[in-house]
């Protein structure tokens, strides 16, 4: 599948849902955005003191690392949210926070990010472009569990790996083709990223649904 006919298929897909992914994409940032300055503050002693400081406190940092671990489950969910557009089941927005209902999976996304962030570092340690490699192989991580909750997080790890043997290239120029558009985004002060983002959400869900996930290998 050519990645022109993938970027296609993902415009087909938020027809009608342009409102919803847009109003997600503000939320998101919102709500991450209030979260981090209110922990600032909180730290700083009070808004004048953090206005006024010349560097973060260790306390505002050690928070706010807290609150990033906190969200991962969330923007895990997101992408998940984006399947559902795809596979045309018009998922509604309260739902991304369901998965915080089902402590268990969001422990293991936690896990699961930290160990492919540990995996990838790794492999950055011998070059920059074996963990660049190794970050595509492992990028279909999360959307294997969501189909199979039941993995463990090495099992759902490993399965991309397999999964995205002669697709990292593909994803990898699918996810480049959209520098243009960032560009454009940032000549917009950011604005446009409201409508670019949920794009390449719904086309990497996109490539999910249509290359990988029927390539069952466990």
């Amino acid at each position: 599948m050519k990645i022109s006919a993938i970027k296609y298929e993902a415009r087909q897909s938020l027809i009608g849902e342009w409102g919803k992914v847009v109003g997600l994409t503000f939320l998101y940032f919102i709500l991450s955005t209030i979260l981090s300055l209110s922990i600032e503050v909180y730290a700083s002693g009070g808004i004048m003191n953090w206005f006024n400081q010349d560097s973060t406190p260790p306390l505002a940092s050690a928070l706010s690392t807290i609150i990033s671990v906190i969200l991962i489950p969330l923007s895990v969910s997101i992408g998940w949210f984006y399947l559902e557009i795809v596979r045309k089941k018009s998922p509604e927005v309260p739902q991304i926070f369901s998965i915080y209902k089902d402590t268990k999976l969001a422990l293991k996304v936690i896990g699961t990010t930290i160990m492919v962030g540990i995996f990838t570092f790794l492999w950055s340690l011998l070059l920059l472009i074996p963990g660049i490699i190794k970050g595509l192989a492992y990028s279909q991580t999360f959307m294997i569990l969501k189909d199979h909750p039941e993995y463990s997080v090495f099992e759902a790890i490993t399965e991309s790996r397999k999964r995205m043997k002669g697709y990292k290239w593909k994803f990898f120029l699918l996810n480049l083709s959209f520098i243009g558009w960032g560009i454009l985004c940032l000549l917009s002060l950011g604005i446009g990223f409201l409508w670019l983002t949920p794009y390449i959400y719904t086309s990497n869900a996109t490539f999910y649904q249509k290359l990988i996930a029927e390539k069952e290998t466990l």
